[in-house]
């Protein structure tokens, strides 16, 4: 997966070195009523509200979007979006994250942006944190006083939206007022750039990577 996006400086999607953790992916496939048909690992399962399956459980379902809660992290499914990764979450204490590579070895991990869930991708070439624009709906950003930025794209130059972020939430680690840019495409994920990563020490080892709050 290939994606460059520029907002100010050139923004590359960094791949990490791979090292495959327990993680499980998770699309929606479709809705039928108060149902879910969900795909875990490439198995499709009917579920109702409140159902679970494989350790996936669906909370909730309006129009062509499902929440599904695994381990206690929410997450959000629209139909014919990429897959969400469950079960390779951030783990943090006294001011580290601790992340699992998942699939391909990425690095990813849902959180929140000013407290709603979103999924993460680490990109450490990535200037800021990227949202997409349907993301940057979804969550209800606020755009009226947002600046425009030129952004390069593979077919050619968009605007983009430079906006700050109230908090940014991995783990229990929470920060505040980060620097961000809305993109008008689609995006399978957040991508969680320098404007977040540079608020830590960052170490990797083989496929753990550990954030630590910069003091």
């Amino acid at each position: 997966m290939k994606r460059r996006i520029l907002a100010a400086h050139l923004l590359s999607l960094a791949l990490v070195a791979p090292g495959p953790a327990r993680a499980q992916g998770v699309s929606l496939a479709g809705v039928m009523g108060g149902k879910a048909l969900l795909v875990i690992d490439g198995q499709t399962q009917m579920l109702a509200v409140g159902e679970s399956a494989r350790g996936v459980k669906l909370v909730q379902v309006s129009g062509d979007e499902a929440r599904i809660e695994h381990k206690g992290s929410v997450s959000s499914l629209r139909v014919g979006a990429a897959p969400v990764t469950v079960g390779g979450a951030a783990r943090s204490s006294s001011g580290q994250i601790v992340l699992s590579a998942g699939p391909g070895g990425h690095f990813i991990s849902g959180g929140t942006i000013n407290g709603r869930s979103v999924n993460f991708m680490v990109d450490t070439g990535a200037t800021l944190v990227a949202i997409g624009a349907a993301d940057a709906q979804r969550l209800g950003l606020d755009l009226s006083s947002a600046r425009p930025a030129m952004m390069g794209t593979a077919n050619g130059n968009v605007v983009a939206q430079l906006i700050t972020l109230n908090s940014v939430r991995l783990g229990e680690v929470e920060v505040f007022n980060v620097n961000a840019v809305v993109t008008p495409m689609a995006m399978p994920y957040v991508l969680l750039g320098n404007s977040f990563l540079s608020r830590f020490q960052m170490r990797r080892e083989n496929d753990v990577m550990r954030l630590e709050a910069r003091r």
